[in-house]
């Protein structure tokens, strides 16, 4: 007689009497390797920033990081860009003003007015000068820190001059769209201000009062206009430069890539320029207070008043040059890195750069992943 019951993990029998070995009850079981066998892992990060879309915090930082991580092309690029705006706006200027008021001192008295009235006009045509080297180095500058942004975040490190080189192939488009807000900022300007002088002109109190209420008010509308443009085209930039896009087209996609956005990247780019203004301020009102103070305890009587006024544009120049190139550098790769991140959200540009990065590790030929178009079904959507 047999047995019928057997333990569950017991030998079964086979016909002529064998015995099949036991069977472990996990031996079909499913077995699995790499990261869900070791759990979550943090996105890759190669370079300046982690392969995800950028949280607030880390956008913040990384603006400053771009400085620490390469400061020999990026803050030597600024430090070269702000000073040869600065040193020629000065020469130029100076030149231009000891000129006029050397003139206006040497008319005749009947002639005077108009020899002011000449010496002013030029004065303000010799700007034109300063004003167009302004809009062209900051539109180099701003392709520099946008291809050193792109390319540290894939962990590579240029050189300045590969940098430079990169960034002049869309030098004059850049360009372009720089001169196109310069002179769309100015043309309100020179809007708001002509109406009131046209209605305090009529001299009377209600002329007045219209006047200031303009000023006032067309101020606070220009403002808000210019943040909300500023806003909805931050993109073009590095449109411009990664994407090899022109101005329209730049203009349209940056438009399309910040809805869902636009507070977020409005809040990023006012924070990032409200902390690069309060850093510049606290570097250099102190200075500036110590140059005054000293200035009267050493020349009390203005006996040196112009070798002061000399040693003042030059301590000046030597303080408010890295200050500036700092500050364009931050913000400039503040709207670079927003760029990334509303790729990221929308387009999944975050997977292109993780396979990119792979790929180049294992020494594939791939191409620019900047240039790839949007990701159809793998991007992610605005809240």
């Amino acid at each position: 007689m047999t047995d019928p019951w057997q333990a569950p993990d017991a030998s079964v029998p086979l016909p002529g009497g064998e015995f099949s070995a036991p069977v472990s009850p996990y031996q079909n079981a499913p077995h699995h390797s790499g990261d869900a066998g070791r759990g979550w892992a943090p996105p890759p990060k190669p370079g300046l920033i982690p392969l995800r879309p950028i949280g607030f915090g880390t956008l913040l930082g990384a603006s400053f990081q771009v400085l620490r991580r390469n400061p020999k092309a990026t803050f030597g690029s600024g430090l070269i860009v702000q000073a040869v705006i600065m040193l020629v706006t000065v020469v130029i200027m100076g030149l231009v003003t000891l000129w006029a008021l050397d003139r206006i001192d040497s008319a005749p008295f009947d002639q005077r007015d108009a020899v002011t009235a000449g010496s002013v006009l030029a004065g303000a045509l010799s700007a034109i000068v300063p004003i167009a080297l302004s809009v062209i180095a900051s539109a180099l500058l701003q392709a520099v820190i946008v291809v050193e942004v792109a390319r540290a975040t894939l962990g590579e490190k240029l050189r300045l001059g590969t940098l430079w080189r990169r960034a002049a192939t869309r030098l004059w488009p850049l360009t372009l769209w720089t001169l196109l807000l310069t002179v769309a900022l100015l043309l309100g300007v020179a809007v708001i201000a002509g109406v009131v002088v046209l209605l305090v002109s009529v001299g009377d109190v209600a002329g007045i009062v219209a006047g200031v209420l303009v000023g006032v008010f067309g101020g606070l509308l220009l403002a808000a206009a210019s943040a909300f443009l500023y806003t909805k085209t931050s993109a073009v930039p590095s449109l411009i430069v990664l994407e090899k896009l022109g101005v329209r087209a730049s203009v349209i996609r940056s438009w399309s890539l910040t809805r869902g956005y636009f507070w977020r990247t409005l809040g990023v780019l006012l924070l990032v320029g409200l902390i690069v203004q309060v850093i510049s301020q606290i570097v250099t009102l102190p200075v500036s207070l110590l140059f005054g103070v000293g200035t009267m305890l050493v020349d009390p009587t203005g006996a040196l008043a112009e070798q002061s006024s000399i040693l003042s544009v030059i301590l000046s120049l030597i303080i408010a040059i890295p200050v500036a190139a700092v500050a364009a550098v931050v913000q400039s790769a503040a709207v670079a890195l927003v760029y990334l991140d509303l790729r990221m959200r929308k387009e999944g540009l975050d997977l292109e750069l993780a396979r990119f990065v792979e790929s180049a590790a294992q020494g594939g030929d791939v191409p620019d992943p900047y240039l790839l178009p949007a990701v159809s079904g793998t991007g992610r959507q605005a809240a």
